[in-house]
């Protein structure tokens, strides 16, 4: 029972994740903070040319406004960091409770990781205001890699400073 308190972590951040694809779209909505509290008129220029498609949707500065393209890389990048942190939770909690080896460690991470980000969006399939999509889950996945790479730096760096 003592070794339950290393998921902790994990399963709050589940459940925070959980809560967050709960909420609708207009509840989570930043464009309003965005335009009410910068002037985001000096980014128009600088990324006016970029234009490309995502969930069937355009994203430009054309068709979102500049707080709207601004607030995409913003929740975009929210899947990419939210699922890091995630893995590096689960990482760290199968770690301190189980005798798995370093390399099944991080594959059982990240696969938890996916499978859990499919979960999400299927939730949020029944969230009003809200879709899935495979395209999240993939963010999902990059952030669960990125995750791996970090916790692989850390892991190599700290076996090579052991061994002198």
């Amino acid at each position: 029972m003592k070794k339950f308190r290393y998921w902790i972590p994990a399963i709050v951040w589940m459940g925070i994740i959980f809560y967050s694809s709960s909420t609708p779209y207009q509840e989570q909505d930043v464009k309003p903070v965005l335009s009410d509290w910068f002037d985001l008129s000096g980014f128009v220029p600088l990324f006016d040319g970029i234009s490309f498609t995502y969930h069937h949707s355009e994203v430009s500065v054309a068709s979102l406004g500049i707080a709207g393209f601004i607030e995409f890389f913003i929740r975009k990048g929210a899947h990419v960091t939210v699922f890091l942190l995630l893995t590096v939770l689960i990482f760290y909690a199968l770690r301190k409770t189980t005798n798995r080896n370093y390399q099944s460690t991080i594959i059982i991470s990240w696969v938890a990781t996916v499978l859990y980000a499919i979960t999400d969006e299927l939730h949020q399939g029944i969230t009003p205001n809200r879709t899935p999509y495979i395209g999240d889950v993939i963010l999902d996945a990059v952030g669960g890699l990125m995750a791996l790479l970090l916790i692989s730096i850390v892991y190599f760096i700290r076996r090579r400073s052991n061994a002198r």
